[in-house]
């Protein structure tokens, strides 16, 4: 085909003024290979359509800087969350608050007394910075943090039950996201797994059978992602830690989301708080750092010092410590707990979490008052009442009424819109239903509104 011979080499390409603009500003490779992308793409451009002539050097120079702004663009990006899912673990879960911001800029950009003892002039421990503090927060005796619950759990087992027996319900051997199953789990940390009592219902009964010389602990937990109703039964933790008590065996109970905060008051759900867990004498907890807390991903352990003491000598500590930036956010989130008022005006997923439909509405007011002054006649926009979702495995089956914006427009399907707003510059991600696209303002923070013109205004 005559046409393709006349596409140019890429020697040639190289060479051109808009090129050699781009050879200046980014590494040679990354230009060479958008260069050799867009010579492709062409290619199959002519063979499939068989053009009289291709197109001018302007439009070619155009695709190839287009090119190397996707591949030098951050992969990791800030994304506007329309779903309605406050603790959506594939958009990050818990965003951060924002009053740590000037504590996370100091210890990101410069050195930090991350292992150093100011006092003493010696090597200190990276988890004094947050133990005192969770001790404080929960009323345990001591506290460790690892990268995040599974290997909390993990680290625990293999601390407390390493070739003995741990028992667990059988009601509670459940699966989290990634497809890990809290029995693959056990089976890593060396801890035998003595299944008792049926999938609906477990007693009393059932645990003390399981009980022979080979018993480590009783392990109870959180049923994430799923909840259980109808004709059910289970030991409550209190009622466990009385068993263990009789029988000189210690209780351990992954709590998964775990809160501070007592949302049920709230009006969210019907956690049980940390604190409830210690006070009930629960000897190990493990929970989240960014679920219900709001904080960054961090598996927490609180308890009793005899068995947390252990996990600090243990050679698994090492793979699975926190960094400097964990820590920093960390320290930063739970301090703010000192003041529950503070917590939950200052944490995003608390404020999105507590927020009333009455607080929604006028948000949505204003946000569609900004939007028309920003946009032309051809988009439609309206409020309509909705529901959102916690997540994270989070309060399962909660819905929080909310306030939706319904975004329509000339020309564009729902299907279509949300694909353009998706793969944006600043990505939009809603949903569709009843054939309109949707986002929720339950998740858009105030910071996404900006960018949410933004995106809007491109796409019209």
């Amino acid at each position: 085909m005559p046409i393709l011979k006349r596409i140019p080499k890429v020697d040639k390409v190289l060479e051109w003024a808009g090129v050699q603009v781009l050879l200046r500003a980014h590494p040679r490779p990354v230009v060479l290979k958008a260069v050799r992308t867009v010579l492709e793409s062409l290619r199959r451009d002519v063979v499939r359509e068989m053009p009289s002539a291709l197109p001018p050097e302007e439009v070619i120079a155009a695709r190839i800087e287009a090119a190397v702004e996707q591949g030098t663009a951050p992969s990791l990006k800030r994304v506007v969350n329309g779903t309605g899912v406050v603790i959506h673990t594939n958009l990050g879960r818990s965003p951060l608050p924002e009053k740590i911001r000037a504590q996370l800029d100091s210890i990101a950009y410069g050195y930090s007394n991350l292992e150093f003892d100011l006092a003493a002039g010696e090597r200190g421990s990276r988890y004094s910075h947050v133990e005192e503090l969770l001790c404080e927060l929960t009323g345990a005796e001591a506290a460790l943090v690892v990268n995040n619950n599974a290997a909390a759990v993990l680290l625990a087992l293999a601390s407390m039950a390493h070739g003995r027996e741990v028992v667990v319900s059988r009601g509670e051997l459940v699966e989290i996201g990634g497809s890990f199953r809290i029995p693959d789990i056990m089976g890593q940390s060396g801890a035998l797994l003595r299944e008792v009592g049926a999938t609906n219902r477990t007693h009393a009964a059932d645990y003390r059978a399981a009980v022979t010389g080979e018993t480590a602990l009783f392990l109870k937990v959180h049923a994430s992602n799923f909840a259980m109703t109808g004709f059910t039964a289970e030991v409550t933790a209190p009622r466990l830690v009385e068993l263990g008590r009789e029988y000189g065996l210690p209780v351990m109970a992954d709590v998964g989301s775990g809160n501070l905060i007592d949302l049920a008051r709230l009006g969210v759900g019907n956690e049980q708080t940390i604190q409830d867990f210690v006070r009930a004498g629960v000897d190990v907890v493990t929970f989240s750092g960014d679920k219900l807390l709001g904080g960054p991903q961090a598996g927490l352990i609180v308890g009793r010092k005899a068995c947390i003491e252990p996990m600090k000598k243990h050679p698994l500590l090492r793979a699975f410590r926190i960094d400097k930036l964990t820590l920093a956010a960390l320290e930063g989130t739970l301090a703010l707990y000192r003041d529950e008022r503070l917590a939950l005006a200052s944490i995003p997923t608390l404020r999105m979490l507590t927020v009333s439909p009455a607080e929604l509405s006028e948000k949505g007011k204003r946000v569609v008052r900004l939007l028309r002054r920003n946009l032309s006649s051809s988009v439609e926009i309206a409020l309509v009442k909705g529901a959102s979702q916690v997540g994270g495995g989070a309060l399962p089956g909660q819905e929080l009424p909310t306030v939706l914006l319904s975004i329509r427009m000339a020309g564009v399907s729902p299907q279509e819109m949300e694909v353009r707003l998706r793969t944006g510059s600043v990505p939009v991600v809603g949903r569709i239903a009843r054939g309109e696209f949707l986002l929720d303002l339950r998740t858009i923070l105030d910071a996404d509104v900006p960018l949410l013109v933004e995106a809007l205004k491109a796409l019209a």
